[in-house]
This record gives structure tokens, sequence and C-alpha cells, in this order.
């Protein structure tokens, strides 16, 4: 799932912020400062996707991201794939182009038992 620019700068705060934030504090947190009204304009376009759950604070909401960054960037990928015309071809182009650092967590993960690392 692709992210706009400010859709990724308020997912980066609400990753940031695991205990939620309201609209406000993420406005205030971005450093492009955003309306308020925008902000939670996307802020539902985002809990539509799936990325943010909202709760009642009071008058407010509360808005936390429904998973870490690392899930997402993780699902990111997988849906990459799914796209690919010949997967082959497109990890073998992506492992080409990876660190050291990389390579060496690609060959950790696929060494694990039933492909779970965590």
């Amino acid at each position: 799932m692709r992210l706009g620019n400010l859709e990724r700068s308020i997912m980066e705060a609400l990753w940031g912020h695991p205990e939620g934030m309201l609209a406000q504090e993420v406005a205030d947190a971005l450093a492009s400062r955003p309306a308020v009204t925008t902000v939670l304009t996307v802020l539902v376009r985002l809990s539509r996707k799936g990325l943010v759950s909202r709760e009642r604070a009071g008058r407010a909401h509360l808005y936390k991201a429904t998973g870490d960054k690392d899930a997402f960037v993780a699902e990111t990928m997988r849906a990459a794939l799914a796209e690919a015309g010949d997967v082959e071809a497109a990890v073998n182009r992506f492992v080409v182009t990876v660190s050291p650092e990389v390579t060496a967590a690609l060959r950790a993960a696929l060494e694990v038992p039933g492909g779970d690392p965590s």
C-alpha cells in the first residue's frame, strides 16, 4: 500500500507514539504544519485503509496506528511482489541492490523453520 507524503508523515508520528495522539497533537508534530482539519481528513482516510484506529477521548478522538512500522513495511513488500509479473526476476533484482545487512537479514529469515522470524 502506497502512502502519500502527508499520510506517511502522520503514520510516522503515530508509530512514534504507540499510546495514541489527538489530531491536534499529530498536526503539531508535523514539520509541514498542516491544518488540523487536513490532518483529520487524512486520519479518516488512514482509518478506512485499516492503518489507524480511533477511540473517544472526551470530546475528541485518540488516534493510534493499528500495527507497527515493521509490519507495514513487510506488507508493502508482500503486496509489491504480488504485483510482479515475474516474482523470481523481481526478487533477484531486489537482492542485488540491497546492503550486506539486508542480505544477512534475508538469509536469517529464510533459515527460520516455518518462515516466521519473530
